[in-house]
């Protein structure tokens, strides 16, 4: 069931709610009615459909091989700096921006293993671990990573960190941020490549 659908049943109970109130009927029967549409809205918002929209390993499935971490013989982090919101003007209005993580493996014939991809605030405190455990990209495959524009948890100086690794020498992946938004005729977008971790040795 898509997310129209569920906006559907949610007016729908919601209406109905209406209706039983305007004809007479028990105070209880309008609770449980209203109940039913708020858990509707629940289940829209943050229920199995949710899951599976943020879920990249569930939507990029066909991108994915066996994967074999203890074989793994190359490791890299890579920092990647997103911007879920954009100050403008005076830098009192701010503009909400989609953000979408691209992982894209540019080996042709080797998997690339993916260890850790975590989203952090603006303090640098985790929001949200999008794996659960390894996982192997195929050769020349991509995974991505959707935050929606409304979802401020993060706040401005949002950054996600990418943790992966491979069995030998491998080319380097292209790992980065894409940002999009609109306020009224006008579209925002631009690109944030991944960084990776290097130490910074004193002179």
């Amino acid at each position: 069931m898509d997310r129209r659908m569920f906006e559907v049943i949610a007016l729908l109970f919601l209406g109905i709610s209406l209706l039983l109130w305007s004809t007479g009927h028990h105070p209880i029967q309008i609770i449980h009615v209203r109940e039913q549409g708020r858990m509707a809205l629940s289940e829209m918002r943050s229920g199995p459909l949710h899951a599976q929209v943020a879920d990249p390993v569930h939507l990029f499935q066909a991108s994915l091989a066996e994967a074999h971490p203890a074989s793994t013989q190359v490791r890299r982090t890579v920092y990647v700096p997103a911007y879920p919101a954009i100050r403008i003007m005076s830098g009192r209005s701010r503009i909400d921006l989609a953000t979408t993580l691209s992982i894209h493996n540019t080996s042709r014939d080797k998997p690339l293993l993916l260890k850790r991809i975590n989203y952090h605030d603006t303090d640098g405190e985790l929001i949200q671990s999008y794996l659960e455990e390894p996982v192997a990209l195929r050769p020349l495959g991509t995974i991505e990573i959707f935050v929606a524009g409304e979802d401020r948890r993060a706040g401005s100086g949002a950054n996600f960190v990418v943790d992966w690794a491979a069995d030998g020498p491998i080319s380097e992946p292209v790992i980065e941020a894409v940002m999009i938004g609109t306020q009224g005729n006008a579209t925002y977008s631009f690109v944030s490549p991944g960084r990776p971790e290097r130490i910074v040795q004193p002179e």
